[in-house]
């Protein structure tokens, strides 16, 4: 375990990317970890240690605040290896409901904030020619639930954009994984990490979106008793910084592998059912004869 690299953690004053900047400081790695408060954040984390510790308020919404972080870490640790783009919150509800200001918002946390860091963060990298990004995405973004629309959609993206960005930077010896999990006891499912998504009075009708509110009900009777253990995950992510080749998607909890393995299966008989039609939108092969 190389306890030299220096990790750059973001959304870390709870969940999973709290619990991550626990482990990393217990394993004595030197880290820095953003979180919209710098004291909130510090005493979550319970540790005084300049020399391997900085907590940094980022607002992720502005570039510039963005930018003076790097400089910091640079500043505090010289460079940066690990890049964990954690911060995002939850979004559940009836599109139809939700305000654009919504959509926007959460556009802009779940998705612009993982891109600017990483943008801001890259040249640092590919002058080392080293680094690992994780992007934390989620199985809603390859298999999605009612009522998770602009949620899924935002975690597809992220995946995406996970996906070409390995491409970019494979001849700089950078890794990236999109971590895509399921259920994670975390906190994720109360009002700090999920914004639910409540019926206009002008619109309610108690038979709308009944698939939405079934999945809703579901999901919030879960809270406390999700199967995936966030230490366990967090352990993991550390595994993987220090493998080679780690891969470029990685789902974690079994509820994650099922519904990931199912859509596969689905995707692959409805490609090959409609391959006809697919292959017929091409204009006619040219004879070679």
């Amino acid at each position: 375990m190389n306890t030299a690299k220096v990790w750059y953690v973001t959304g870390a004053s709870q969940g999973l990317g709290l619990i991550l900047v626990k482990k990393l400081l217990d394993s004595g790695y030197r880290v820095a970890a953003t979180s919209r408060n710098a004291s909130s954040l510090r005493n979550a984390v319970d540790l005084i240690d300049k020399e391997r510790f900085l907590p940094l308020t980022v607002d992720l919404s502005n570039p510039d605040c963005i930018d003076e972080s790097i400089q910091q870490t640079l500043d505090a640790f010289g460079r940066i290896d690990v890049l964990v783009n954690n911060a995002g919150y939850g979004m559940a509800g009836a599109l139809e409901d939700t305000e654009e200001k919504q959509i926007r918002d959460i556009i802009d946390i779940n998705l612009t904030a993982t891109i600017e860091v990483t943008k801001h963060i890259l040249p640092i990298m590919r002058q080392q020619r080293s680094g690992y990004i994780l992007n934390i995405g989620s199985v809603a973004g390859f298999v999605g639930a009612p009522g998770w629309s602009v949620y899924s959609a935002t975690k597809a993206a992220v995946a995406a954009f996970s996906e070409v960005l390995a491409l970019d930077l494979k001849e700089y010896d950078i890794r990236v994984t999109v971590v895509e999990p399921s259920g994670f006891r975390t906190g994720f499912l109360t009002s700090d990490s999920l914004a639910l998504i409540e019926p206009k009075a002008a619109t309610h009708q108690p038979d709308r979106y009944l698939a939405i509110k079934k999945a809703r009900d579901r999901y919030l009777s879960m809270n406390g008793r999700q199967p995936g253990d966030p230490e366990k995950a967090a352990e993991i992510l550390i595994q993987l910084s220090e493998k080679p080749e780690p891969p470029l998607h990685l789902f974690l909890g079994a509820d994650a592998y099922n519904r990931a393995s199912q859509k596969l299966t689905t995707l692959s008989t409805e490609l090959e059912s409609w391959k006809t039609t697919t292959l017929s939108a091409d204009y006619p092969s040219l004879s070679t004869s």
